[in-house]
């Protein structure tokens, strides 16, 4: 009989997992819409779409692709970026020349990385947080920490399962009805996934309610966009649906070696000022399928 103490186990692992998570969505659709009434009319800028679609990285990217749309910084294939103007035009691209240096060259990965983290992007969040658009420090974290609960859950309860069904065969009951038991708790862990999977889209890990409420009526862009369109259109299309949305080749080559060079994050490059540590929320997914489209330009 082992095997149901293993099966209260897989009971219990199973039903805190989804309770927490249940319990931080709730909490997340429940934040107070303080955002003034002219505040759902105006405009969402291009750092402001970035941020509610997909975080602090999400505004590090869209910087870095303006910058080298405008040949002011070179992202070149090889996964490295090199600045050509040193005067940037707002404080974002001032703190990602910051990050590598006037006249400097870094991997595109930890520059994403410690750009993501600047007083320019925290500020950016703040602003957005005190107009009600976006969530607040810490929600993100919560749910995308009770996800991973409920992954942790749903392993753990196959693998209890599996350990039940090695056990000797000293059980009355056969093998196959043991393993129907333990697919209830799985079932149960694997429906709270799904659940959460088509209820709480990327955007909505950053945005608040009235910070969605902007983002819906805007039309769904394609999933890539064609260097030919107009930039502001391109810029948003990439600020909505992060680096896969960029059209041109070399772009790219350029963002496909940051995957090569994560085991840089954390480490700032040469010319990293100071070590600020910003709103940095996990959960920050670059090829996000959240949808928009139209935000003005910064």
């Amino acid at each position: 009989m082992l095997w149901v103490l293993l099966l209260l186990v897989s009971w219990a692992v199973a039903g805190v997992a989804c309770t927490r998570l249940c319990l931080a969505a709730v909490r997340a659709a429940a934040v107070h819409d303080v955002g003034t009434a002219g505040e759902g009319e105006r405009d969402l800028t291009l750092y402001e779409t970035a941020f509610l679609s997909g975080g602090p990285r999400r505004v590090a990217d869209v910087t870095l692709v303006a910058m080298a749309r405008q040949r002011r910084l070179l992202l070149a294939r090889t996964g490295w970026a090199t600045v050509v103007d040193p005067l940037g035009r707002d404080d974002m691209e001032r703190s990602v020349i910051g990050v590598i240096g006037p006249e400097g060259q870094s991997p595109i990965a930890p520059v994403r990385a410690a750009a993501a983290t600047t007083d320019a992007v925290r500020g950016l969040a703040d602003r957005l947080e005190r107009a009600g658009l976006a969530m607040p420090d810490g929600a993100a974290t919560t749910i995308v920490d009770g996800i991973r609960r409920v992954r942790f859950a749903a392993l753990a309860v196959a693998g209890l399962g599996a350990a039940a069904l090695l056990l000797p065969a000293a059980s009355y009951l056969p093998r196959h009805l043991v393993a129907l038991w333990f697919a209830l708790p799985l079932t149960l862990t694997l429906s709270c996934l799904v659940i959460a999977r088509i209820e709480l889209p990327p955007y909505a890990l950053w945005a608040s309610p009235a910070g969605r409420r902007l983002l819906g009526p805007l039309p769904r862009a394609g999933a890539r966009v064609t260097a030919a369109g107009d930039d502001r259109t391109y810029l948003t299309s990439v600020a909505v649906h992060g680096i896969r949305a960029v059209g041109e080749p070399d772009l790219r080559a350029a963002f496909a070696h940051r995957e090569h060079r994560e085991h840089h994050r954390g480490h700032a490059p040469e010319h990293r000022p100071g070590d600020a540590s910003g709103r940095h929320r996990a959960g920050d997914d670059p090829g996000s399928d959240s949808g928009c489209g139209g935000a003005r330009e910064h």
